[in-house]
């Protein structure tokens, strides 16, 4: 019997997808169809994107980095 295997798909497809779909010029039933990814994925991935993005251009992003690398300089 075959199982159905998930598909792992790589930062850059999730990044074109997500930006077709903000960009809002079709549905998310279009891109579901164009690129082969089920519409409540796509939705995911752009509630993330959104979410993530305030952190992008924060400061406390830049010190979390810091404090991660002192944590691994340590041990």
């Amino acid at each position: 019997m075959a199982r159905n295997m998930r598909k792992v798909h790589n930062g850059a497809f999730k990044a074109k997808v997500v930006l077709e779909a903000i960009k809002g010029e079709k549905t998310l039933a279009q891109l579901s169809s164009e690129f082969g990814v089920h519409a409540n994925q796509i939705g995911r991935w752009r509630r993330q994107l959104l979410e993530e993005l305030p952190n992008l251009f924060s400061d406390r992003r830049k010190k979390q980095n810091r404090a991660h690398e002192g944590l691994i300089s340590e041990l």
